[in-house]
């Protein structure tokens, strides 16, 4: 699978802060000989638009974004999520919040969303390093089914 992970990130893109949630969920991602592109961009919505459209255009088959989902004043990603996706998946947000959950009440803090934009699935994870990686777990069982819907490879869910 071709998986863009894309870190939304003030102190990070201006080199003020280690980005540890991107060396973490992409030692995760490469388990599974994904190809993994990575990249880290300030918290302005335009940005995160440009660049979730730019991996859009690259037929990447999931973006996952980090950071930028809690309740700050410059915390836009499900903002320029929203203007990007065509479809909402809300229940795997619905679905990462629940489980983590379990992990920490703070998960129904976040407010990422999950959408479809042409055949590129986008997941909204928390910014924190475990929480991610953690959230990503959670759908990481769901994953190959949704993409194979949204490339066309499944002609039949009973086959599935």
């Amino acid at each position: 699978m071709k998986i863009a992970l894309v870190i939304a990130s003030d102190r990070s893109f201006r080199g003020e802060r280690d980005d540890l949630t991107g060396p973490l969920v992409i030692e995760y991602l490469k388990k599974d000989k994904n190809e993994v592109f990575y990249q880290i961009i300030p918290d302005e919505k335009d940005i995160i638009k440009q660049t979730l459209l730019d991996f859009v255009g690259k037929n990447v088959n999931l973006i996952l974004t980090s950071g930028g989902t809690g309740f700050a004043k410059r915390d836009v990603t499900p903002e320029a999520t929203k203007e990007v996706i065509e479809k909402e998946a809300p229940g795997i947000a619905e679905y990462m919040r629940a489980e983590n959950a379990k992990n920490s009440k703070n998960s129904f803090l976040s407010r990422g969303i999950c959408g479809i934009k042409n055949e590129t699935l986008i997941i909204n994870l928390p910014g924190s390093p475990n929480g991610a990686l953690e959230c990503y777990k959670i759908v990481e069982p769901l994953l190959n089914h949704a993409i194979q819907l949204l490339t066309n490879s499944i002609k039949d869910c009973k086959m599935a």
